[in-house]
Parts: structure tokens; sequence; C-alpha cells
């Protein structure tokens, strides 16, 4: 590691104060605001990301069921159900954990988490032994830029059941479900019991019928969202949630089983190995519950990998001090792995617990201020002085890879722009974006801390829920703990 590196993540570790804070109170409202600018379906009167239009009004049509609503995942105009229900998962984990810090943005979280549950109960409640897990044909879709509102492309609908199974998919419906159940139980009991009775069945699904999703719809999902990790981490995800909301020790006994302990240095969309072993270390710490004591281990494992100064880190940062793990849309496992490190740093604080990579003693405060300098990089204090989230600062990526954006809304462009008429007129255009898609974090910098700012470099210029769902907690814990 350089020397000067060295020296600011010394500083980082050690906890000494920057000159002034980001505004986190703005970047928390403005994170859950992005939510509106990808949903898809009839909006609300309440839309206040206006340049937006009603779009997919037919999704679900072409299987004669109705699968309105959802979110488009990034840039495209198609809905995964993978990434949505992860990005779903998130949001919920980050209003049970800091909705207390909220404030104001509680409401809007809620809302945010609805609207894909909404959509997720249609997708698993609909047909028996059915689960929809996405609309839209994504090669025919990538083969167009237009936005959503004049979507012209085959809406085809994809499925898993018994014969084509889809653990991975299904695994992660369940731990959506349960975890946003959590977060209406006291506010909407009976819309509580729903998700939760939904939850309960999804899973009993993804532990029956085992199989990966990508092995039954191939090319519908793969190369976009591939299930590279196999299976095994969703079952473990899911079972957790489950357990978490139900209390029932038979998610206790079948995640015990499964027997998912290959070590990890990531977590993502695709590898949830690390979250469900945070979330149960949860009841090791603050529940003083042995039976998940391994999980313990495995998650401080994990955070031993991830911290720069341990022995047995594996993680990269750049020489602005950005965790770089992949080259495209790295920012995704940054705002995810922020999470962990907050996460784990509350319950940590919970039980006054601390603990050892090697010889280096670990402290909540020393998750905490790592968590806090990804937060702090990706919202301006960075060499480019760039904020990556769109609308926040003075400095902030114009020319986002996002097919909304990037060309006139159906208010001041009223006709129809077809597949392939947006190109050359709004991709590959050095112009500005159009509209603001306020909140939206991008993929973000290469290695070298650089970004270019090019539509066409979808790598690091491209949006996505899930990028969002993960900085929300942080932030919420952030505005709650530093006035701005």
């Amino acid at each position: 590691m350089p020397l000067v590196l060295f020296f600011f993540f010394t500083l980082v570790l050690l906890g000494c104060p920057s000159q002034g804070h980001p505004n986190y109170k703005d970047a928390l409202a403005k994170s859950i605001l992005f939510f509106q600018g990808q949903r898809s379906g009839r909006l609300p009167t309440g839309q206040q990301m206006s340049w937006r239009s009603n779009s997919g009004l037919s999704d679900g049509s072409l299987a004669r069921v109705d699968l309105t609503g959802g979110y488009y995942d990034a840039g495209d105009n198609v809905k995964f159900n993978f990434p949505m229900a992860f990005a779903t998962t998130m949001l919920s984990w980050g209003t049970l954990e800091y909705g207390k810090r909220m404030g104001p943005q509680l409401q809007n979280s809620r809302a945010a988490i609805r609207w894909a549950t909404d959509y997720l109960i249609k997708c698993a409640t609909t047909t028996p032994n059915t689960l929809y897990v996405g609309v839209g044909d994504p090669t025919a879709d990538h083969k167009c830029w237009e936005r959503p509102e004049d979507m012209d492309t085959v809406r085809t609908v994809y499925s898993v059941s018994p014969r084509n199974p889809g653990s991975d998919v299904a695994g992660e419906t369940a731990a959506a479900l349960a975890a946003a159940s959590m977060v209406f139980r006291k506010v909407d009991p009976k819309y509580s019991r729903l998700l939760l009775a939904t939850a309960k069945k999804v899973m009993q699904f993804a532990m029956q019928y085992r199989g990966a999703y990508s092995d039954s719809l191939g090319s519908a999902v793969c190369p976009f969202y591939c299930s590279y990790s196999g299976y095994k981490d969703e079952l473990l995800w899911g079972a957790a949630w489950l357990w978490r909301a139900t209390n029932d020790a038979s998610y206790l006994n079948f995640l015990q089983s499964l027997g998912a302990n290959d070590a990890s240095d990531i977590f993502s969309w695709d590898n949830k190995l690390a979250g469900a072993r945070v979330l149960l270390s949860r009841r090791a710490l603050i529940g003083n519950d042995k039976r998940v004591e391994s999980f313990k281990q495995q998650a401080e494992d994990f955070m031993c990998r991830i911290l720069p100064n341990s022995p047995s880190s594996s993680t990269s940062y750049t020489q602005g001090g950005l965790m770089f793990k992949l080259a495209e849309s790295n920012l995704q496992y940054v705002t995810s792995i922020t999470f962990l490190l907050s996460t784990y740093a509350k319950y940590m604080t919970a039980s006054k617990h601390t603990f050892n990579c090697g010889s280096v003693r670990v402290s909540s405060t020393t998750l905490r201020n790592l968590a806090k300098q990804q937060v702090d990089y990706i919202l301006g204090e960075n060499p480019l002085k760039m904020s990556y989230m769109v609308g926040f600062g003075a400095n902030f990526p114009k020319r986002i890879h996002h097919r909304g954006a990037s060309i006139p809304s159906k208010a001041s462009h009223p006709e129809a722009i077809g597949c392939d008429s947006g190109f050359q007129s709004f991709f590959y255009t050095s112009n500005p974006n159009p509209n603001i898609l306020t909140g939206a974090i991008v993929g973000g910098p290469n290695q070298n801390d650089g970004f270019p700012d090019e539509r066409t470099d979808y790598s690091h210029s491209e949006p996505a829920t899930y990028i969002n769902a993960a900085i929300v907690g942080p932030l919420a814990y952030l505005a709650g703990s530093y006035s701005s």
C-alpha cells in the first residue's frame, strides 16, 4: 500500500474528523426519491419526478395476468425481479435498522418499498405453482433507446415453476417480502400479514424445488442477471429473513443444514452470504444466541477481508480511498458493503463487542469510520470533487446511461420516439441529459478515481436500484449522527 494511502486510512480508522460533512439529510431524501424515476406502471398523484409518465400498463398480458408496477432495474426498461427483490430487501433492512433516524423520509422509504412489494405479491400469488420473475425481453429492449412511456418492444413474461425451478430468485423474493412485512408490522398490520404469508409460500417453493433460475431461463436473464454464485446463498438469506420475521426455529434448522460456508469478500444482488451472516449475527451479538455463533465468526472474517489495514484484507482501494471490487458498476459493491459495515457496527455497539483481525483490534468505530469515508467519497469528497449522486452537490454526472433521463419527457416532446430514433439524437450526443434523475448513484469511477461522464460508458455511468437501496441505511445513520 502506498505511504500516502496508508496515512489516509490511518486517519480514517483513527476517526480524525474532516472539515464539515456532506448534507446527509439531503442525500438521504434524494436517494429515496430516485426510486420514483424507476417506477413502472400507472404513476400515483403524488409523483414528484414529474418528467416520468405511465408505462408498462399491459405488462403481464402476454401471459394473461396483471404484472404492472414494480421498478425498471437500471437504465433500461426491463423488470428483472432478482435484482429488484434484492433492492427491496435492502431498502427494508435499512428502514428496520435506521427508520428512527429517517425523520420525514421514513414515509417515503415505506412508499418505495411498497411500490416493489405490491408487484412482487402479484408475481407470487397470481398463478398457482408459478413465480413470475421478470417482464420484458432484455435482448430486444437493449437494442432500443426509447423512453419507457414509448416502449414497443415485446413484453415477454418470465416465470419459474416446479419443473423449471429458481431457488435463487425465489429465495430473494421471500427475503424481500419477509423483511418488508416487519417494516409494515405496526403501521399496516393487514398488509404485513399478507407479505409474511406470501414470503412463507415463496420460501417453501425455493426450498422444495431446487435449481438456479439461470439454468431454467437462460438468455432471458443471462448475462444480465445470471445467478453466478448459485442459489445456496439465497436459501441462506431467505431463511435468515424468515427466521427473523417469524422466530420459527425450523428456518434456523434449515439454514444450519445448508453448509453455506464459503468465505466471502463481496456482497451484491448475486452473492448474499455476507449479508446473511451479518443479519444472523444480530442474534449472536444482541441476543447472545450461541446457535448462530459460527455466522458471527464468518461475518467478522468478512470484515477482516474488507478493512484496509487487516492482515487478511483482500480488498483493493483507489488512491483516493474508494473501495474497489470490480470494474463494472463498482459502487454497487461499495454501497452494499458499506451497509454491512454500518450495521455490524450497530450490533457491536449494542453489545459492547470488539474483535481482532490478526493483531489488529476492530471496534464499532473502526467500521463506522470506513463506512462514512465511503459514503463521503460517493457524495463528493474524492480527487475529482465529483458527487456520484445525480442532483447532489454542484458537480455530478450529467450524461448518465438511462433511457428515460436522456430523452425529452412526454410533456416537452409528446410525439413518440421509436426504438432506433433515440440513438443518434439522445444516446450518442455529448449534450447533458434533459431530465435529472435526482438521487441516482451511478456505477462510479474507475480504479484510478477517473470518471469520463459518458452516456455510452454504462459500466461507470449507469444507475441501478440496488446501488441506491443499499446506501439508504448508512445515509439515515449519518443524517441522524451529524448536523449538516
